[in-house]
């Protein structure tokens, strides 16, 4: 049996196993004497961390450089939150827009790393599909949007209608055109490479892509659904820096070294304590507790509503172990809050113990790759996508807890879904449900 292992050519002319060309071997990229492991990438993908303005730069040249980036960081860290808050002032369309925007820039951070991961600039047509799929995967998700939110007003006009019922259809066509596409543009000696960068668009897509879709979501159910998240992850991240920065002494995890368990509580509990008064905020007002809907009598979006239960003061009652301690201190046993304020509390545990963890992801992601930053678009701070890690996570978290504990099927959404159907099936239904009704004496009440 060894003999048979160890078999070698009989002759001069019959090729050796291990040597040949053979149809297993598709690709020529574990073959070639140029591959290298992959090497440090921070002189390709632009680093912002470290950098600053040249005006910054000259003002604070004498500065020590951990307080040079502390006050750059600082400085444009409030520019954001200025940023943010002048977005907010111009509406959910402006949110929106935003949105994509963001969506858009950590699409191309997350590519660009690919692309210099792999070397192959070169490869036909690979930059332009890894677009096409983004704008396929936006007209998909964006549709999903349009239909569950505008479906009313859309139906009215022939061409959209068409559009919207075979919607999925005309997205699952644009997708296989973009697959036909990639398989054309293989190339034999780099089919290694272009499949890994497929798989790296498709999880960039997955990433990014899925994540605003739920964002937009969040927006429509109302702007303190979308407010109020993001500003608690952007308290986490500035309070656990600033814990950290001062007090840090004991490390975290080693995917992301200055990261202090000090940092970590003291951004947790000041999260809770801005979670709490920033919902009781927000409820005082229905611009930011309304659902945006389309109205047929305005012919807009509108966000004027009687604010739900959620949103309007209850009193609550304490426990009796409770009820004898506030006792004690001349206090009642019932108070007084927004029930939001109780839901606003899941959200801040969350964006403070499960949220961090979306940064240390992205951390872990660089290292791999031996970067400090997705980009530096942001002085202080690296990349879009450095800042937005841990919002993605919290977006999907809040999109998942209005579907299980808060949403409820609205009539206009109903009603979306009833004008689906042909106009002898939409008489039918008419039939049946006024049959319903006056069986049970609703109708004939009115």
């Amino acid at each position: 049996m060894s003999d048979i292992r160890k078999r070698h050519p009989s002759s001069p002319g019959e090729a050796n196993p291990d040597t040949a060309e053979s149809d297993h071997i598709d690709s020529e990229d574990d073959k070639s004497p140029d591959e290298k492991p992959i090497s440090d990438l921070s002189s390709t993908i632009p680093q912002g961390t470290d950098k600053s303005p040249p005006v910054l730069g000259e003002v604070l040249r004498d500065v020590p450089d951990r307080w040079k980036n502390w006050i750059i960081r600082g400085i444009f860290t409030w520019l954001m939150i200025g940023g943010f808050c002048i977005i907010i002032y111009g509406g959910p369309l402006a949110l929106m827009v935003t949105t994509l925007i963001v969506q858009v820039k950590c699409f191309e951070e997350i590519i660009n790393i690919g692309y210099a991961v792999y070397r192959i600039h070169g490869l036909p047509w690979f930059r332009s599909l890894s677009w096409y799929f983004l704008l396929t995967s936006n007209y998909f998700f964006y549709g999903e949007n349009l239909v569950d939110y505008f479906g009313v007003v859309i139906n009215r006009t022939d061409f959209l209608r068409i559009l919207i019922t075979y919607h999925r259809f005309i997205s699952f066509c644009l997708y296989c055109i973009g697959f036909v596409w990639f398989v054309l543009s293989l190339v034999k000696k780099y089919y290694m490479k272009q499949f890994s960068l497929f798989a790296w668009t498709h999880v960039a897509l997955l990433i990014v892509v899925t994540q605003s879709y739920l964002i937009i979501q969040n927006i429509f159910e109302g702007l303190i659904w979308f407010i109020v998240p993001v500003s608690m992850i952007v308290c986490n991240d500035v309070m656990a820096y600033v814990f950290g920065f001062f007090f840090g002494k004991t490390p975290l995890i080693k995917l992301s070294p200055k990261k202090t368990w000090e940092g970590f509580i003291g951004g947790g509990i000041s999260t809770v304590i801005f979670g709490i008064m920033m919902s009781t905020f927000m409820c005082q007002f229905p611009y930011f507790v309304c659902p945006i809907e389309y109205s047929e009598s305005l012919g807009r979006m509108s966000m004027d509503c009687e604010p739900s239960v959620l949103f309007r003061p209850a009193e609550y009652t304490l426990p009796s172990s409770l009820a004898g301690v506030m006792q004690i201190f001349g206090m009642g046993s019932t108070f007084t809050m927004h029930p939001f304020v109780l839901h606003s509390l899941s959200m801040s545990v969350f964006s403070s113990v499960i949220g961090p963890f979306g940064g240390f992801f992205a951390s872990g992601f660089k290292r791999a790759f031996k970067i400090k930053d997705f980009g530096d678009i942001i002085p202080g701070h690296g990349g879009i996508m450095d800042r937005f890690d841990c919002q993605f996570l919290m977006a999907t978290f809040v999109n998942v807890y209005i579907s299980s504990f808060i949403r409820f099927d609205s009539p206009q959404k109903l009603l979306s879904q009833v004008l689906y159907l042909k106009p002898e099936q939409q008489l039918q239904l008419f039939h049946m449900l006024k049959e319903s009704l006056e069986n049970r004496n609703i109708l004939n009440a009115m």
